[in-house]
């Protein structure tokens, strides 16, 4: 299991790196306005879409591995704050985060700060995923406040399971400069404006026949048609 991670000398350079996966089935405009959030409201450097190849708790997605990762690149065409990482989609097993951030230590190093962005009900659900616990070690934890994520009325952190509850208890920040001074070991929650928008929504809607304009990119859209994806 990895170590807690030291802190980080004057002479760190590169800045947080975000990192943002997901099935991406397809990628929408509430992928990418969470990470445009994440980038600005935590002062990250660029942010990382991985897409999943295999994913690991959900069934088979309705476009392929590749599409889905044809899709992100055409998302992002523009913003020299994101870019997309394709080592999920060309790995021959599941897609578990612990693996994917494994690797990207293994590629950046130890001491470069990374934030995994998860939304609040993705957090939530932390403790049943593969080797959870050394996720901390690997990187910090930026929680999303989501749109219809309030348990009891209460915003994030109010409700988390005890064994959650437990892991994060020492690592809680509201400071995004504490992300800067260790590469990993923080849990800190931001806001995201509301966007009820769902990949679900989008591939029903386009099932049905009806429009998904205005729900994601022109280009993920011409992308869909000229594929006939989700039909």
């Amino acid at each position: 299991m990895p170590t807690e991670p030291a802190a980080l000398g004057d002479g760190a350079e590169a800045g947080p790196l975000g990192v943002l996966g997901g099935t991406f089935d397809p990628i929408h405009l509430g992928h990418l306005r969470l990470a445009e959030e994440a980038r600005e409201a935590l002062g990250l450097e660029r942010v990382r879409m991985i897409p999943a190849g295999q994913p690991p708790h959900r069934g088979v997605p309705g476009s392929t591995a590749d599409d889905r990762l044809a899709m992100a690149h055409l998302a992002i065409t523009g913003n020299a704050g994101l870019e997309v990482d394709d080592g999920e989609v060309r790995a021959a097993q599941k897609s578990y985060t612990v693996l994917t951030l494994e690797r990207l230590r293994a590629e950046l190093g130890r001491q470069r700060p990374l934030v995994l962005i998860l939304g609040a009900d993705a957090f939530a659900g932390l403790p049943s995923w593969h080797r959870w616990t050394e996720l901390f070690a690997l990187a910090h934890i930026a929680v999303a406040n989501r749109p219809g994520y309030a348990p009891h009325g209460r915003r994030w952190p109010a409700v988390l399971s005890p064994a959650l509850d437990a892991a994060c208890r020492d690592r809680i920040t509201n400071d995004p400069a504490a992300l800067r001074h260790r590469p990993a070991g923080r849990v800190i929650p931001f806001d995201m404006t509301p966007l009820a928008i769902s990949a679900s929504l989008i591939r029903d809607l386009l099932r049905g026949g009806h429009s998904a304009r205005y729900l994601l990119p022109d280009a993920v859209l011409d992308y869909i048609d000229l594929h006939n994806l989700y039909r």
